[in-house]
């Protein structure tokens, strides 16, 4: 418990009043008007509110003092972090050359009436390679290949798979040229149709080779039904594609697999086939953050004194990439000084600076008297007349780069032969920076656990300081001696609370940076596994009967909304702060959730099912869903009908 700040001066305006008069009745008895039309009382009561300002201004001493001390103990604000989110750039047509997209690109959302567009940036460049169709190779079950290319040329139909197909059989499609992180389209002709799959889900997966293994590859659409009929296959290839040779030749492969199918989805009957086959290129995808980047900042002259500070033009810093280094000219050459975190482990001839990222300001290092009359220097100072500048740094970030999906569609840079953008996926990852009130409430955790991981707190808090963007972290004990840390990121529905599970997994890169936080700091012998918590789906099947018959449509999106609210592992919950960990979902919750949406007259049925949001598998109907202790809830698939009675 916080101890309790002193209140210096309580009095407040009226009460400062009050006591002038009281010593006026003493001090001057014959002044008996103490009306506020007398114009002795307007004095009394406009030197009342000067004094109430200071008083004001005197208790506001000891939140000063604890800011003092916590600069003093080197507490200072995070910086925000950016948003990162991958763009596709779709070409105007087809290209005969490679389309170069530089960095910095800039994109934006659409300006709206009372938001302004949110502006992010390339943080890499990005070549849209051209490619055409060279091999057709089809690959059984049990490795056989064979060149098909010419049969193709002929006009012949080509089966792509065996006879009797089987899993694993596939079709591989050699490009003239690698295309990482290009969209290729393959365009496809055949005369075979119905051959028992589902058209909507086909049994089938396409990859790409990256150099050590086939990588999956997301399509956009697939107007073949499976290679069913004629149309076009839009992929997005991985960005490790590379070329390779298969049945002798050398090309960038692409193939379509064959797999098992899934639950009751239907297998192949006989093999589909391909008479005509073109592939081109029609754009690539690249990230974007949501940042700006300062080129050649020059920050001033050196006065050759130890200490000495410069502000940087923009702020505050972005430190979630590669880290900023300032330079100073000495001779005529220039030096770079790496930005470290503190001057204590500093010797004298070390170029160090530190970085105050949140205010953005650059300080050399400080000499030190010591107890003998000497200085003790923590790092070189430069000399006088220096020029220092810094090369580049990135500034902005906040959470505002947090946008859904298929809101980037502003093409603000101009590039050639480029027609238009979007977002497959919402971008992650931005944080706004740390309040003062923020940082009060984390200095005395961080002064608990002294960069040591011993309890459950001190890993849920060295976890989130290691990556901000993630939304919740919670760290159980592992039997035999350890810890295992749950992290959740951060993400933005699509539509209301409507998650998706893939956007529920947090990044390698996240993962890497708390687990090496969490290395550094662990007790000897300790085990941690750091991942992302089970999340277990729940279904809710329910009947209910609404107020107004005309409103049956809105009020059955209403009660949809409310159960993926309420079931949220994000801001879900009684409290909505999240779904705790562990606790089961109720039959009587999911009842008064779906009772209390406007225009229900009466809940009729509801049924609870656990499912599993990776296959779909949907369990047994049961009144309370059990959640592990290291789980989540995820809604899946809620079924409500709303009808009259």
């Amino acid at each position: 418990m916080a101890l309790p700040a002193p209140n210096l001066d309580d009095r407040r305006f009226q009460q400062l009043v009050d006591e002038a008069k009281r010593h006026v009745q003493q001090s001057c008895p014959e002044w008996t008007d103490h009306n506020v039309s007398d114009p002795g009382v307007t004095l009394i009561e406009a030197f009342a509110h000067m004094v109430d300002q200071l008083v004001y201004r005197l208790n506001r001493v000891p939140e000063r003092n604890h800011l003092a001390f916590l600069d003093l103990l080197g507490v200072t604000l995070f910086p925000p972090t950016a948003a990162r989110v991958d763009v596709t750039f779709r070409l105007s047509a087809p290209q005969d050359n490679t389309v170069l997209l530089p960095v910095g690109t800039e994109v934006a959302t659409a300006r709206l009436e009372q938001d302004e567009p949110v502006v992010f940036a390339t943080a890499e460049e990005l070549a849209v390679v051209p490619c055409a169709l060279e091999r057709l190779v089809t690959r059984t079950a049990g490795g056989e290949h064979a060149d098909r290319s010419r049969d193709l040329e002929a006009g012949r139909d080509v089966p792509c798979f065996q006879a009797k197909p089987e899993p694993g059989d596939a079709t591989l499609f050699g490009l003239s040229n690698a295309v990482p992180r290009c969209v290729v389209v393959l365009r496809l002709d055949s005369r075979v149709e119905g051959i028992g799959v589902d058209p909507r889900q086909p049994p089938l997966v396409w990859e790409a080779w990256d150099g050590q293994d086939w990588a999956p590859c997301a399509t956009d659409e697939d107007t073949t039904g499976g290679l069913n009929r004629p149309g076009e296959v839009v992929l997005h290839v991985p960005a490790g594609h590379t070329a390779s040779v298969v049945a002798g030749h050398r090309a960038g492969w692409l193939r379509c697999r064959a797999v098992e199918p899934v639950r009751e989805q239907p297998f192949y009957a006989e093999s589909p086939t391909v008479r005509q086959a073109e592939a081109f290129t029609i754009g690539g995808t690249t990230v974007a953050e949501h940042a700006e980047t300062e080129v050649d900042v020059p920050l001033g002259e050196a006065a050759g004194v130890p200490g000495q500070r410069f502000a940087l033009p923009s702020a505050p810093v972005l430190l979630d990439g590669e880290p900023p280094v300032v330079r100073v000219s000495e001779g005529e050459g220039w030096q770079d000084w790496a930005v470290v975190e503190h001057f204590g482990l500093s010797g004298p001839d070390d170029r160090h600076v530190v970085l105050d990222a949140a205010r953005g300001e650059v300080a050399f290092p400080p000499a030190v008297r010591e107890a003998d009359g000497s200085l003790r220097r923590y790092g070189a100072v430069p000399t006088k007349g220096a020029v220092v500048h810094v090369p580049r740094y990135r500034t902005g970030g906040g959470r505002a780069g947090n946008v859904a999906r298929g809101t980037i569609t502003v093409l603000r840079s101009s590039v050639p032969y480029v027609a238009a953008v979007e977002n497959r996926e919402a971008a992650r990852g931005g944080v706004d920076g740390e309040t003062v009130a923020e940082a009060k409430l984390r200095a005395p955790h961080q002064l608990r656990v002294q960069e040591r991981a011993v309890t459950a707190e001190d890993h849920e808090h060295i976890a989130r300081r290691a990556a901000p963007s993630l939304a919740r972290v919670r760290c159980l004990p592992v039997e035999g001696g350890g810890a295992r840390v749950l992290v959740v990121p951060d993400a933005v529905a699509d539509r209301g609370d409507r998650l998706r599970f893939e956007q529920l997994v947090p990044t390698p890169d996240v993962l890497r940076a708390v687990a090496a936080a969490l290395d550094e700091r662990r007790l000897l012998g300790t085990r941690i596994v750091v991942e992302p918590p089970r999340y277990q789906g729940v279904t809710v099947v329910a009947r209910l009967s609404p107020v107004d018959a005309a409103d049956a449509a809105r009020v059955r999106e209403e009660a949809v909304d409310a159960l993926h609210r309420h079931l949220n592992p994000l801001r879900g919950g009684v409290d909505g702060t999240g779904w705790e960990f562990g606790r089961p979902v109720q039959f009587g919750e999911v009842f008064a959730v779906l009772q209390r949406v406007p225009g229900v007259r009466v809940v009729e049925e509801v049924l609870l099912f656990p499912a599993n949001p990776i296959t779909g598998a949907r369990g047994t109907p049961a009144d309370r869903v059990e959640v592990a202790p290291n789980a989540l809830v995820f809604s899946h698939l809620h079924q409500v009908v709303v009808a009259g009675p």
